[in-house]
């Protein structure tokens, strides 16, 4: 517990030299300008033009924000509420959650799995835990506060059935059959709670590095706090939040099954020296078994598979050990000429 940067972060006024990233890889004092033309799903237009909608989005960009959603506002306030209440909340109320183990369903921990052996620490302490079946992973979840496990049960449930639109819009611009992104592409739910508190340092230090999602997609709710870059063309770009609607990401998994069609884009995330920040991600995952493969149905003599096939979690283990966040992830995938 005491390595969490709510335990002591408040009490210093210079970064720690393990927390100080490479000058290659900082922020540093550039100025950053912020993305104007973020591409918009509104899911109130119909099937048709949210369809026209994505393809723009998903072929020249990578992620979208969406709205007209259908998720509640004010469980998205409620949500947003109990995640800020948790983390709040006096440490030794939390202690009984805080692990080093990345296997483990439910854990608070901070930077990442590998805090021990990593380079650079990360700014940020993350609560995450899986959620589908909610059934199956509920009485794993935290009990403090009282509202927590009620609240992000909503959420949770509501997310998936969001996730589900989002896939078929997807996989009908792809040219996919209905239902192909089914259990065993969709079938590992994961809610995880990010806490980035002021930083001393901000030039020097990263809530998350440069970096590609492993996942297939993923949905993110901001607070009113900036704090969310993405990489385009060669520049960085701040994305302004909108606390009431989803920025989706789409994930090196799902760039596979698209054979190329879909690109999972890179992006990072400061800190800031005045204001504490949270975000909350609801990634949607391949079950660790699942192959994942250019879809049969976009391979022909035309258009050859870009990538080999492999399971999941062989992918999830190249990943971690590279460490470089997904950065080449993919390259060792790739079907050589």
């Amino acid at each position: 517990m005491h390595k969490l940067l709510s335990n002591w972060s408040s009490n210093i006024k210079s970064l720690p030299e393990s927390y100080i990233f490479p000058a290659e890889s900082r922020p540093g004092d550039a100025i950053v300008p912020f993305f104007n033309t973020i591409p918009v799903i509104d899911l109130h237009t119909g099937r048709h033009h949210a369809v026209q909608q994505v393809l723009e989005a998903c072929r020249d960009f990578g992620f979208f924000q969406v709205i007209n959603h259908g998720v509640d506002e004010n469980l998205l306030i409620d949500t947003r509420m109990v995640v800020k209440e948790f983390f709040d909340m006096p440490n030794e109320e939390k202690a009984d959650l805080f692990s080093e183990d990345a296997n483990k369903k439910c854990r608070l921990c901070t930077s990442t799995y590998d805090y021990d052996i990593e380079k650079n620490h990360l700014w940020r302490d993350n609560l995450h835990h899986q959620c589908h079946p909610v059934d199956d992973f509920i009485h794993l979840w935290p009990q403090k506060p009282a509202r927590y496990r009620d609240v992000i049960m909503k959420y949770s449930l509501q997310m998936g059935n969001l996730s589900t639109r989002i896939l078929e819009l997807i996989g009908e611009w792809i040219g996919l059959g209905p239902g192909y992104f089914g259990d065993g592409l969709t079938g590992v739910q994961i809610f995880s709670a990010n806490h980035y508190p002021a930083c001393p340092n901000p030039n020097l230090a990263l809530g998350l590095p440069k970096h590609r999602d492993p996942t297939l997609i993923t949905f993110l709710l901001q607070d009113a706090i900036h704090g969310l870059q993405v990489y385009r063309n060669g520049e960085w770009f701040g994305i302004k939040p909108t606390p009431n609607d989803f920025l989706v990401i789409l994930g090196q998994q799902i760039q596979v099954i698209s054979n190329g069609k879909l690109t999972s884009p890179t992006h990072r995330v400061v800190t800031n020296s005045s204001n504490h920040r949270i975000s909350i991600v609801f990634s949607i995952n391949p079950k660790p078994d699942s192959i994942i493969e250019p879809a049969k149905i976009l391979i022909d003599n035309s258009n050859p598979p870009l990538y080999q096939s492999f399971q999941s979690k062989t992918f999830r283990k190249t990943y971690q050990e590279k460490g470089d966040y997904g950065e080449d992830s993919l390259d060792d995938y790739k079907v050589k000429a």
